[in-house]
């Protein structure tokens, strides 16, 4: 199995390696043919490890030892249990429905071969990142998916735009990453090792040590390493502060968009909480943070988008509010639940994704939502998928977001940690919310009148097969993924022992996916998603100047929703604007004024005034250089006489 193991990641990487040096060699037939290939041989043997895993097997150990220092070795190792197995097999499926969908996004682009050769080598680097068994490679795979999603998001790099979203990215990431680093460093002083089943093995002892902070607070080391390490989780999972970038990101291609935001980069964050909970157990106050900031992220970002037009951006928001419902799940410690509902969001948002960009496309790259409607006449393959899509993301039965959803409110409901209480408003105030803007997608673009010019109506159709296919093989596992795998999750099997094991509402006991669909209808997350379904219809189906006539009433609310609650704004201002004007503030005074006047100038012109007094001196004159001799040995003389 050992090479099965490594054939996963390394089908990713040549594939990558190929397109990228020989794809303008091969052309554009021969290079998406071995991407394709190489990813799915990568999910092919993905499943064949995930049954392997089932089957109760598991594997731990190095593959390679890149060095060793102070005792302490750093290794290429693989740790292949439930959780690597099921995110092995979530990203390379989604992957591969990108890979392929692609073919049709971006036939006519120049950048073809290039394109295929970054999204293999994110697979690839979202592989090693899950597969990993210490932090040295998770953190490998960590940088490599943060480059790799700079060159994506920043594809079309004639575009400005896309040019300071890929550069907005990287910075915010940035700023996650250092805590994330600032964490291994505390794991590495703590435990004196980075290989995860030393560290996990080690903490029930390590948790009563403490560091003494720079104010006199005494602060236990699990709670400062827990802290650090979600920093750079907010960073990747765009959690609020941190979830600035993720917006902006939709400046890629709409493949890209669907990959970042479904199986990749964004749920890596949620990944390292899941990876890391035996650490995250042993600290309340870090869990109290990861629930609140995850309450807060769900209901926001889920209120921002109901005013986005662009569809990809009112994808995009959903996403920001549905990682927020992930981590609400890992803050109440139910872990397996989180990563349940990582699997099923990735089905259902790449699929959402990926149907917009048939929107994209039938539209000639139209994103406006205003200027829309009626497609669901022309595309109805489309139009089908986007709703089975959309009411698994407002959390309908029985479709796959409804059994994670409510399994992450039920959890929240029955957490008695410092938090709960508002986290569990915030996940109930968010099924309305993204029920509403879910369905406000479906009734501007699919029905109503046709919004668009005669020449763009004139030529809608369905989208070719490339684009059609995928979408098809999404809504299935968007339709029944979540009542397959609910009984393994809430019967505590779903993970087994690959997380911290802490009893969550329902999880042991035997659950049926009928059973919970039956309970689902008498309880309010349901009818909440319902009642956001209706006033979505009322809004844009009903009565369509409605929702003109609230934004005037409500201008203070909609232009803050607008405006993204300032977020964007005040970064600008305190850390662009603040550095520009900080590097001014030094240039005038460090480098004008202490380098050039006081150092160099400076120094210059000292020695040019005691030049000038030396030049007196030297006044030609014999006697006067022989009244300095005499006062000389005087001095001197005088001088041997006083010691």
């Amino acid at each position: 199995m050992k090479m099965i193991y490594l054939l996963v990641p390394l089908a990713c990487l040549v594939a990558a390696i190929i397109a990228g040096f020989c794809g303008n060699r091969i052309g554009n037939s021969a290079t998406h043919r071995i991407t394709i290939t190489g990813v799915a041989l990568s999910f092919v043997l993905s499943v064949v490890v995930l049954f392997d895993v089932l089957d109760g097997q598991s594997f731990n150990g190095s593959i390679y030892t890149w060095g060793t220092s102070g005792g302490v070795s750093f290794e290429v190792g693989f740790l292949i249990d439930h959780l690597s197995a099921v995110m092995m097999a979530v990203v390379t499926f989604v992957s591969l429905m990108v890979h392929i969908y692609t073919i049709g996004y971006m036939r006519d682009d120049p950048g073809y071969t290039r394109f295929f050769c970054y999204i293999a080598l994110f697979t690839f680097a979202m592989l090693m990142l899950v597969m990993a068994n210490n932090f040295l490679q998770l953190f490998f795979g960590w940088e490599a998916v943060g480059l790799v999603s700079y060159l994506l998001i920043g594809f079309w790099f004639k575009r400005e735009s896309a040019v300071a979203a890929n550069l907005k990215a990287f910075l915010v990431n940035r700023v996650g990453d250092l805590g994330f680093l600032l964490g291994i460093a505390a794991v590495m002083y703590l435990f004196g090792t980075l290989d995860y089943s030393a560290v996990f093995s080690a903490a029930s002892e390590k948790q009563t040590a403490v560091v003494t902070g720079a104010l006199g607070y005494e602060w236990s080391w699990i709670t400062v390493i827990c802290i650090l390490l979600f920093v750079g989780a907010m960073g990747k999972s765009a959690q609020v502060p941190l979830h600035v970038w993720l917006p902006d990101s939709m400046e890629g291609p709409t493949p890209i968009s669907a990959l970042i935001h479904a199986a990749t980069m964004v749920t890596a964050g949620i990944f390292l909480v899941a990876r890391m909970s035996p650490l995250f157990e042993l600290s309340t106050t870090a869990s109290s943070v990861i629930l609140i900031i995850g309450g807060l992220t769900a209901f926001l970002m889920a209120l921002v988008g109901l005013v986005q037009n662009d569809i990809k951006r009112v994808v995009a928001y959903s996403t920001l509010s549905q990682l927020g419902y992930m981590t609400v799940a890992l803050g109440a410690s139910a872990y397996s639940v989180a990563i349940f509902h990582l699997a099923t969001h990735a089905f259902f948002k790449a699929l959402l994704f990926l149907a917009a960009g048939s929107v994209i496309i039938a539209l000639h790259h139209e994103q406006d939502m205003r200027r829309m409607g009626g497609l669901r006449r022309y595309m109805p393959i489309t139009y089908i998928t986007s709703v089975i899509g959309s009411l698994a993301l407002a959390g309908i039965p029985p479709f796959s977001g409804f059994f994670s959803k409510d399994a992450i409110i039920e959890a929240v409901h029955h957490s008695n940690i410092p938090g709960a209480g508002l986290a569990y408003a915030a996940v109930l105030g968010g099924v309305v919310v993204t029920a509403f803007y879910s369905f406000r997608l479906i009734f501007m673009v699919f029905h109503g009148e046709p919004r668009m010019d005669k020449q763009a109506r004139s030529h809608l159709k369905e989208s070719p097969w490339v684009v059609t296919v995928p979408l098809v093989l999404l809504a299935i596992p968007s339709l029944l993924s979540g009542g397959f795998l609910v009984e393994s999750v809430l019967g505590g099997h779903f993970l087994g022992d690959a997380v911290a094991q802490r009893s969550s509402a329902g999880e042991g006991d035997h659950v049926t996916a009928v059973g919970l669909m039956a309970h689902g209808f008498f309880a309010a997350p349901l009818w909440l998603a319902l009642g956001g379904i209706v006033l979505a219809w009322i809004f844009y189906v009903k009565a369509p100047s409605l929702p003109g006539n609230v934004s005037q009433r409500l201008w203070l609310v909609y232009r803050t929703l607008h405006r993204k609650y300032g977020f964007d704004e005040f970064y600008q201002w305190l850390f662009a604007s603040g550095g520009t004007r900080l590097g001014e503030w030094l240039w005038q005074r460090a480098d004008v004024a202490l380098i050039d006047g006081l150092a160099v100038n400076g120094t210059a012109n000292m020695i040019g005034r005691f030049s000038r007094i030396l030049k007196r001196l030297q006044t030609g004159y014999v006697y006067h250089y022989a009244f300095v001799m005499i006062i000389g040995v005087v001095v001197f003389l005088s001088w041997g006489l006083w010691l």
